[in-house]
């Protein structure tokens, strides 16, 4: 839509106040601030939501790989043959052995529930799930053999426990005796605590070498599953397809999807009622933009059959409003861009302010799984987001600009 110059001097005319005209140009200004609030609304919850999903994934692969083979009965013993068959596969990139087993962990007269995570001490000190979010201590500590283990930061803090801590692991799984099976306890010191970001991971894991592990839960040789990772988390499942054959026997194959189903179902589920709900936001704006040039062209009617007279077409009166109220949008929607992004660079000093001033706890770890409000924009969506925007702003300038260029001349100027 290329104006000429007069055009551009006329709309730009009606895009300020004139005399006795500054409720349009109010009705105007909230329809500008309202586009500005949808769409930074629909690009922080977006964000907000992508970013959700991302770290949870990361966090949750991170730590149980795209697939586990677990055997039947919480043990693997020919896990070496099947570990060797899924690195032999196209697409695994590594085939881990793991143990996990939930115990009782005491210290001091404390007692929590707990879960055992057996790992080699090579994966301990690769994983960068848990390396990179050691707050104190050393994963290098934790060898075959030493009694150290590493535990999670919500966990220490409801054990009172610290670097040092002699803590209790307590298996159901003891020595036989003729009064019945003796639970056995065993004490290992706290070499290091870690918080990768998921609150139940961080109140609940107890990481150690796979040797002690094995040793404690009296396993001898045998693991309790392989953790798998591929190439490509989507196609996980095409990809290990040929090992399901070999794993039914023994165990049970189940991939990140399997696992966590009905929590990324019912994110994706929430993403798009949220997308549509927020939406409604810059339809309501748009309606703003509409009822803003309607009185604008009421109010402007003896100019527009003024200018019908010294020979404006239609065409060029109808340009001129769809850029005013254009213009309305792309400002909006620039404007809305620029505080959705100031928003997502301060969300967590937002978030900490708003529970400094209310007193309410808005991002509980215990309910919300992760311990900081993630941001991750998607570049696809916020175009999607923007050209909503600017088709719904586009869209309210056809009637008011039909109207103007409809306006008859010689009616408005009959009795002037």
């Amino acid at each position: 839509m290329i104006l000429n110059r007069y055009e551009r001097m006329i709309a730009k005319r009606y895009l300020l106040p004139g005399r006795g005209e500054a409720f349009i140009f109010l009705v105007a200004s909230i329809s500008l601030v309202a586009v500005a609030l949808g769409v930074a609304a629909l690009i922080v919850v977006m964000s907000v939501m992508n970013g959700f999903r991302a770290e949870l994934f990361d966090k949750i692969v991170g730590l149980n790989g795209h697939a586990v083979v677990q055997g039947y009965g919480g043990k693997l013993p020919n896990w070496r043959i099947i570990a060797d068959d899924a690195r032999k596969l196209p697409g695994v990139t590594s085939a881990t052995p793991l143990i996990e087993q939930p115990l009782m962990a005491s210290y001091d007269g404390r007692v929590e529930g707990v879960l055992v995570r057996g790992m080699t001490v090579e994966d301990i000190r690769r994983n960068p799930v848990i390396r990179g979010k050691v707050l104190r201590g050393s994963m290098d500590a934790l060898v075959s053999g030493s009694s150290r283990v590493a535990i999670g930061a919500r966990l220490a803090e409801q054990l009172g426990a610290d670097l040092g801590s002699q803590i209790s692991l307590i298996s159901p799984q003891g020595q036989s005796t003729p009064f019945g099976t003796v639970p056995r306890i065993v004490s290992y010191e706290v070499a290091a605590i870690f918080e990768v970001g998921v609150y139940d991971y961080d109140k609940a894991f107890v990481v150690m070498p796979m040797g002690d592990a094995q040793t404690l839960l009296m396993l001898g040789d045998a693991v309790g599953m392989i953790e798998i990772q591929t190439v490509d988390a989507d196609r996980v499942g095409e990809i290990l397809a040929p090992l399901k054959d070999e794993v039914v026997r023994v165990g049970q194959l189940s991939d990140w999807r399997d696992l966590n189903k009905s929590l990324f179902e019912a994110l994706a589920v929430e993403r798009v009622t949220m997308f549509v709900v927020l939406s409604l936001i810059i339809l309501v704006a748009v309606f703003n933009i509409l009822s803003s040039l309607i009185m604008l062209v009421r109010a402007k009617r003896r100019d527009i059959a003024i200018l019908r007279t010294m020979g404006a077409s239609r065409g060029a009166l109808m340009k001129i409003f769809m850029t005013v109220g254009t213009v309305i949008g792309v400002l909006g929607t620039g404007a809305g861009i620029g505080l959705g992004a100031l928003f997502l660079f301060y969300r967590q000093a937002v978030v900490n302010f708003v529970q400094f001033v209310t007193g309410q706890n808005l991002w509980d770890p215990s309910i919300r799984f992760l311990t900081e409000l993630p941001a991750k924009s998607d570049p696809v969506e916020v175009t999607a987001i923007v050209t909503m925007a600017l088709g719904f702003s586009f869209l309210s300038t056809l009637y008011p600009a039909w109207k103007a260029a409809s306006t008859d001349p010689v009616e408005v100027l009959r009795y002037e």
